[in-house]
């Protein structure tokens, strides 16, 4: 791996020397053909790439592989940039809104007939890019909670995540009573009898002292004429309620048998085998922890060294840095990673057009996702989702991929300093 990967540096040198050469006017004059081409490379590549652990998502030619969907990060954030930066784009029109929200759903379709999970996540980030663009925060609020119920409904039964959303709302409308304290006392005695009654009977019948409430809630407030709150709210817990019951018949009925232990190992670790699904994670978690404080030293880690820790050089590449450099090293490469995103989202601030502060908090929402997945998943926080962590991990089409995008951040940095 070493002499490809010198290779890749190498290129990945003379990219950023060259990228940093052109004017970044003709960047956004080819933002939407070089978007357009991504898009194709990306469905070229699910009907005609070579198939690799089950993705389709490499081009080999001559011993070297690519991948498209690196190179659709970076014009994705090139498209999104140029459009929301442009004078006539408002995200308060629905119009404006749904072209943006295309521009970065479209790449992500395409690798999910690859299918390539992982590296269509990472796009998702790039929503981040339209709240500093204005989108309303609510948005994200609720995207947060839908997140959250999907995870919650993986780890625990459906019943209690809908008692517990159920007594949110409640608790909610309570406050807004005028007389809080008999209700607050009235919510907390229904939700200990729902969940009595859960734990006896195991049954979602259960749940309607609970339904009751919420709904003499909402009538006492609608007699207060503030209809619209627990029309909105009720709203919301029925399609929180959607989504529980949902992920849970899909991941019974539709996902595959291999990311059911994905997800397993992450959220359920208890129920996954040890020498199965779980085997990656307990090599990795054994050599960061046998790293230490200051690690075995360089090429040193008897874990890493002799194989015991797949996919070390590309996906768990931290159990590396762990085992050989300990806490130390670990905390260094940390701090570096954190470190360029804070200085990227500093220079995002500090650009001289819209443009350039919109494509660096593109970049920054990309790398922030490669870093917290790939470090958070050697150690168990994260699921196993397979994506490289930037310029530490073996691979060319990341290393480009990733010049490229600092090298137009840096031209666009440096445009700003000389005005």
């Amino acid at each position: 791996n070493f002499q490809k990967q010198s290779l890749f540096v190498l290129a990945g040198g003379f990219l950023f020397l060259f990228v940093y050469l052109i004017e970044t006017r003709i960047w956004r004059s080819f933002a939407y053909p070089l978007y357009f081409l991504s898009l194709l490379l990306l469905l070229a590549v699910a009907l005609f790439g070579s198939t690799v652990k089950g993705s389709t998502s490499w081009f080999i030619i001559a011993g070297f592989s690519f991948q498209p969907s690196e190179f659709a990060k970076f014009t994705t954030v090139l498209a999104l940039a140029t459009y929301i930066s442009h004078y006539t784009t408002q995200l308060k029109q629905a119009s404006d809104r749904w072209i943006s929200i295309a521009i970065i759903l479209s790449p992500i379709l395409l690798i999910l007939l690859q299918p390539d999970a992982g590296s269509a996540l990472v796009f998702m980030m790039l929503f981040l890019v339209l709240l500093r663009a204005g989108l309303n925060p609510f948005y994200y609020l609720f995207a947060f909670f839908i997140v959250l119920t999907a995870i919650f409904s993986l780890q625990y039964e459906g019943a209690w995540v809908i008692i517990v959303i159920t007594f949110l709302a409640i608790f909610f409308l309570a406050f807004k009573q005028s007389q809080k304290t008999s209700w607050i006392l009235a919510s907390i005695g229904a939700a200990t009898l729902c969940s009595v009654i859960l734990y006896q009977t195991q049954s979602y019948w259960s749940l309607m002292p609970g339904f009751l409430l919420l709904i003499a809630l909402s009538i006492t407030l609608g007699r207060q004429k503030q209809w619209g709150t627990p029309v909105i709210l009720l709203t919301a817990v029925a399609l929180l309620i959607a989504i529980s019951v949902g992920t849970q018949y899909s991941f019974n009925q539709w996902l595959k048998p291999h990311q059911k232990e994905r997800i397993n190992a992450w959220l359920n670790p208890e129920a996954c085998d040890p020498q199965g699904s779980l085997y990656n994670l307990l090599q990795s978690q054994m050599a960061i922890g046998s790293g230490g404080l200051r690690g075995k030293g360089y090429l040193q880690g008897t874990m890493t060294q002799f194989d015991y820790v797949p996919e070390q050089s590309t996906d768990f590449i931290f159990s590396t840095v762990g085992e050989e450099f300990g806490f130390i090293g670990s905390f260094i490469v940390i701090g570096l990673c954190f470190g360029l995103i804070f200085r990227t989202l500093h220079m995002a601030e500090h650009m001289r057009t819209p443009f350039g502060t919109y494509y660096a908090y593109g970049l920054a929402s990309i790398f922030f996702f490669h870093v917290l997945i790939n470090i958070g998943m050697t150690m168990g926080l994260m699921p196993v989702i397979g994506i490289p962590l930037p310029f530490v991990s073996y691979g060319g089409s990341s290393t480009l991929a990733f010049s490229l995008m600092f090298a137009l951040l840096l031209k666009l940095y440096s445009e700003r300093r000389m005005t």
